[in-house]
């Protein structure tokens, strides 16, 4: 069934949005992302206490792709 859109504004779109006026059938948004996080990173919880006297983290990542996402 045909839509009439009048105007549309469009603020901000994120990586992996889709913006789309009219009909669709399907609509398959993907993102992909890579995270390099050091000890004592992605801790949840309360009262969580950490000591980390010395910490390093060191990427060396010399690939272009490390899986391909269809």
């Amino acid at each position: 069934m045909p839509a009439v859109v009048g105007a549309v504004k469009v603020l901000t779109l994120s990586t992996s949005s889709i913006f789309n006026i009219g009909d669709v059938y399907a609509m398959h948004p993907y993102s992909q992302a890579k995270t390099f996080a050091g000890g004592g990173s992605f801790n949840t919880g309360d009262d969580i206490q950490i000591q980390l006297d010395k910490s390093s983290i060191q990427v060396s990542d010399k690939d272009t792709i490390d899986q391909v996402i269809e």
